[in-house]
């Protein structure tokens, strides 16, 4: 962060010695005069003609500096939502359309920017489209029950993800510590689900939508269970109780909690509720944050776009300050086949909350937020055969490490032969998703377990022993065409350090 920049102060006038007092002498402008006080210069009228809209103002953290542009902030027509001092970053609402413009004049200010291209209270959106999801049939259920072993769960036959990285050898050695939290910031999460219930963490879950926690009883729930239903799904992975009930996660005594940041309309994840929820988390002792998703409107934030470099901003000011408080963020991907350290992508979804066109974009310059951001451990997707799923994003020196997303063309050898991911649903139920929004809770399980076993880590040495844990199995011999494989055995495009192993993080 910037050092505050001193302010000039103005020279004092120096008199001709000898100057008759009274001699004429002229005034600028605005300034006193022999005939009394100063006359204050005509302001320019400030518009309110604009849509209104929801910007975050990144700026030095002195006291002096934050005063000085909140009483800009203030002037220019904008109303303060919430000011997290700490990082300097200020959320505001403004119908100003020259607001944004205004703000990056002003001394202190390091970037301003709009976070999104549609009205606080959009009239229609743009659906980009929702992961792919099936719901468990009964006989599927049934036959995962019937063929059910001492000591598992009645559905985990149909995960095998968890034995793909060994979570279940793992929970017999350590199933994970109540001291530790891992927090979904996503679409909220249904706390009432048996298989959640008796790990979820009241006391560190909020809504952060309007950009200001809201730690209200049941703000942290999905706004409608029928299509907020990802970051209930997200949570079973991670943390799903060894009860007898349903299905198990990979660390079954974490604690999880929920942090919703998805709007009522549309389901959208915006700058400043992503802040928000960083700054919750580090300030509430979650030790883990789970993110999939990207920060919209845009999927890539370039830097030579001044929205879009203030949206980037603020969200890695937030991720940085929760990193020093020793939180380790892992976050997703994304789900479109893209190589992430390619010199060209086009991105043609953006901005998704108007009207999307299409753009090239440079991914050194433009980022995935906040998968891209520094500190943030980034995680591919692959399937049951170890293989990157086929709509995993990947890039050598972008991916972290890889875990299970599922993929419905590698299929296992389990009762519904369905290669997708298996997990709680809102209202007791439990579904099938596929996406890097499924790997990522694996990993965030497995940090948590290290957090267990290495209580005394901080973020950049959990996330250290994660990569050095990882198996990596090298590139495929046959790689897609469309996804070529880069690297080494030891690090590579498609898995980064490797596919992380649940049962090496609790051992010694």
């Amino acid at each position: 962060m910037a050092h505050l920049r001193p302010r000039r102060r103005h020279a004092a006038l120096a008199f001709p010695v000898g100057l008759a007092l009274t001699a004429s002498i002229g005034f600028l402008p605005g300034t006193a005069s022999a005939a009394g006080p100063a006359a204050k210069a005509p302001q320019a009228k400030v518009r309110a003609d604009g849509p209104l809209l929801s910007y975050v103002v990144n700026t030095g953290t002195a006291r002096a500096t934050l005063d000085q542009v909140k009483k800009a902030v203030g002037s220019n027509g904008g109303s303060i939502v919430e000011s997290y001092d700490k990082i300097g970053v200020i959320v505001v609402h403004s119908k100003n359309p020259d607001f944004a413009k205004a703000l990056r004049a002003v001394p202190g200010v390091e970037s301003a920017g709009a976070t999104r291209t549609a009205p606080i209270t959009p009239a229609a959106t743009t659906d980009v489209g929702k992961p792919e999801k099936l719901k468990l049939s009964k006989a599927n259920a049934l036959a995962a029950a019937k063929t059910a072993k001492p000591g598992k769960e009645p559905l985990e036959s149909l995960q095998w993800d968890m034995a793909a990285i060994k979570a279940d050898k793992a929970a017999k050695i350590n199933p994970g510590s109540r001291k530790v939290t891992v927090g979904v910031i996503d679409t909220g999460v249904d706390d009432t689900h048996p298989d959640l219930a008796p790990n979820f963490s009241r006391a560190q879950s909020a809504s952060c939508v309007t950009g200001k926690a809201d730690t209200s009883a049941g703000a942290w729930r999905p706004y409608n269970p029928k299509t907020d239903y990802h970051g209930t799904h997200v949570a079973g992975t991670i943390a799903a109780a060894r009860n007898g009930i349903g299905v198990t996660g990979v660390a079954p005594n974490t604690k999880v909690s929920a942090i919703k940041v998805s709007t009522k309309t549309g389901s959208f994840f915006y700058a400043e509720s992503v802040v928000c929820a960083f700054v919750f988390a580090a300030d509430h002792g979650i030790a883990v944050t789970n993110n999939s998703y990207y920060v919209d409107p845009w999927m890539f934030n370039c830097a030579n776009d001044a929205d879009q470099k203030a949206i980037a901003d603020a969200v890695g000011r937030a991720t940085a300050y929760a990193d020093r408080k020793g939180v380790v963020n892992v976050a997703s991907a994304g789900n479109s086949n893209f190589d992430l350290a390619s010199k060209k992508i086009t991105d043609k979804s953006s901005p998704n909350d108007t009207k999307p066109g299409s753009r090239d974009i440079d991914p050194s310059t433009c980022l995935d937020v906040p998968a891209q951001l520094p500190g943030v451990v980034t995680v591919s997707a692959t399937g049951v055969n170890s293989l990157k799923s086929y709509y995993s994003n990947y890039g050598q020196g972008v991916i972290d490490v890889a875990a299970p997303g599922g993929d419905v063309l590698q299929v296992p050898d389990a009762p519904a032969k369905d290669g997708r991911i298996l997990s709680t649903m809102p209202g007791g139920d439990y579904a099938y998703l596929q996406g890097t929004s499924m790997a990522g809770p694996h990993v965030a399980g497995v940090a948590a377990l290290l957090k267990a076993t290495h209580p005394k880590s901080n973020a950049a040495e959990i996330q250290w022993i994660l990569k050095a844990q990882a198996k990596n199995p090298g590139c495929p011999v046959k790689a897609p065409a469309d996804a070529p494989c880069v690297g080494t055995k030891n690090i590579n495009s498609h898995y980064g350090y490797g596919i992380v192993d649940a049962l090496a993080a609790v051992k010694n």
